[in-house]
């Protein structure tokens, strides 16, 4: 990870795979200036998708995301997308709100959504 580039995370429930994926591509040359890091299936799907190299961490239910709210409270990333699927059950759903809750002590922005995820990198201030 190079020491200048930011860090910012993508997470996304199955259900939302694709609009990751979408938004990845669509936003392609924002996101090339940062370091990206996301849950296993997530950032394969992107790299493969969009060729930018993702940074991965173990898949959500097998502590993903817990990896990723680690490296938030150690100050590590600037901003987290994850899309949630909020119709989808979610068997590690304690982890997910440690994640949401670890980002908000931490007052780091994030993005549940395609266009809150939009309106983040707009702000060009990450």
């Amino acid at each position: 990870m190079s020491e200048t580039r930011k860090t910012v995370a993508l997470i996304s429930h199955d259900g939302k795979k694709a609009d990751m994926v979408a938004f990845a591509i669509e936003n392609k040359a924002t996101l090339a200036h940062y370091h990206l890091i996301a849950t296993a299936t997530t950032g394969r799907f992107i790299s493969e998708k969009t060729g930018l190299p993702v940074e991965t961490v173990l898949s959500g239910p097998l502590g993903g995301d817990a990896q990723i709210a680690a490296q938030v409270a150690e100050g590590k990333v600037a901003a987290v997308f994850f899309f949630v699927d909020p119709l989808g059950k979610h068997p590690h759903d304690p982890d997910i709100q440690s994640l949401l809750r670890i980002c908000n002590v931490h007052n780091v922005p994030l993005a549940t959504n395609t266009a809150t995820a939009k309106y983040i990198l707009s702000a060009q201030q990450l």
